[in-house]
């Protein structure tokens, strides 16, 4: 009996450099003359895909069988027919579970159904089954061994690829859930990850629009450890510590560099020239605000001046944080020059306190107090 071995090697149909399955022809078969037939089509993409499932429908076992189910993938992903595919490549794994190309072309087609679900399941597989493969030792056999480095290769730029696909799906989606998903997806594969600080600040706000907030602070605080360039989080952490009445100095040191990196931040793309100095202006008021008031629960007084001063220009017409700058602003300075009768520091204490009774709220009243012992102690008008 004559018997031809023949390896088919179609690199334009493979989802491999080096394909992991094989293919051997045995033309004196159904099989074998089946597979001769795949292999020789070319004209017909069609007549090419119906050969081929039949040939996986008849020959599940077929030792090429995997080589088979891999040019079908390739091809129902390339015409977008990702039900199929996804059906595919889980035949695919069935045959050899251990085939990380196969988990790739699950998430890919979960990608081109836009199946979030299906994107949170097959990327970490795929990571996975790749850094199985990169782990595995090397062959002994020369030939096997070089095929083996050419998929140790390819396994981690799969391995990769699963990092942005989280990446990028979970910026990309709109359901804060979905974001919560993503990134703790792809902080458990890879806690190093270079996309996991561009998803930070998303995750916070995630973490607060579903009402997760210990979990939004404890982010925050972890992240501020490292990088204090996220305003949102920044004013989120000292506004908790506040409320709180813990850490005072990380109150100032947050509220300081809150106002300073709004003062110098650029506009961000797609958001509007409007919106973003609404944005700019009330952040770096806010920062500044919270370290001066926390300076004058210590009685540091001319550190209070300093950043409500700072503060001021910021926050014209917030009547609730200017109405109290405004009166620790004339308190700080009437104690400052109150023990040696310093009229310049009078006057200041006088402007602010006038400028405080003006506003109404829980300041006001007790401003235009002042404000009268002032000019009657000082002469002051």
């Amino acid at each position: 009996m004559l018997m031809y071995r023949l390896m088919l090697v179609l690199l334009a149909a493979s989802t491999l450099p080096a394909q992991r399955h094989r293919v051997n022809i045995n033309t004196e078969t159904p099989e074998g003359q089946l597979l001769q037939m795949i292999g020789q089509e070319a004209s017909n993409a069609d007549r090419k895909m119906a050969m081929m499932e039949e040939f996986v429908n008849k020959y599940a076992r077929h030792e090429s069988v995997g080589w088979v189910l891999e040019q079908v993938i390739a091809a129902q992903l390339k015409s977008n027919n990702f039900d199929k595919a996804l059906a595919s490549c889980q035949q695919l794994l069935a045959v050899d579970p251990d085939d990380p190309s196969a988990a790739h072309s699950c998430l890919k087609a979960a990608e081109g159904k836009k199946d979030l679900a299906g994107i949170l399941k097959w990327a970490p597989a795929t990571s996975a089954l790749a850094r199985k493969l990169v782990a595995s030792p090397a062959p002994k056999d020369e030939e096997a061994a070089e095929s083996w480095k050419n998929q140790v290769d390819y396994a981690k730029q799969l391995d990769t690829y699963t990092e942005y696909a989280l990446y990028a799906n979970g910026l990309a989606t709109t359901d804060p859930n979905q974001k919560i998903a993503f990134r703790d997806a792809l902080e458990k594969q890879s806690p190093n990850s270079q996309y996991l600080p561009q998803l930070n600040g998303q995750y916070f706000l995630a973490l607060r629009q579903t009402n997760q907030t210990d979990k939004a602070i404890a982010f925050a605080e972890k992240i501020l450890e490292k990088d204090q360039t996220n305003e949102d989080m920044l004013v989120a952490v000292a506004d908790n510590y506040i409320n709180r009445k813990i850490n005072p100095e990380k109150v100032i040191e947050y509220g300081t560099k809150l106002g300073q990196l709004m003062e110098s931040k650029p506009k961000p793309e797609g958001v509007s020239d409007d919106d973003w100095n609404k944005r700019k202006t009330l952040m770096a008021g806010i920062g500044y605000w919270m370290a001066g008031v926390t300076y004058f629960n210590q009685n540091k007084l001319a550190e209070t001046d300093a950043n409500l001063r700072k503060a001021l220009p910021y926050i014209v017409g917030n009547d609730a944080l200017n109405s109290q700058a405004l009166f620790f602003l004339g308190l700080s300075n009437y104690k400052m020059g109150e023990p040696k009768k310093d009229k310049k520091l009078m006057a200041e204490a006088l402007k602010f306190n006038a400028q405080c009774a003006t506003i109404k709220g829980p300041f006001q009243g007790q401003a235009q107090k002042n404000a009268q012992v002032i000019r009657q102690q000082y002469g002051l008008k």
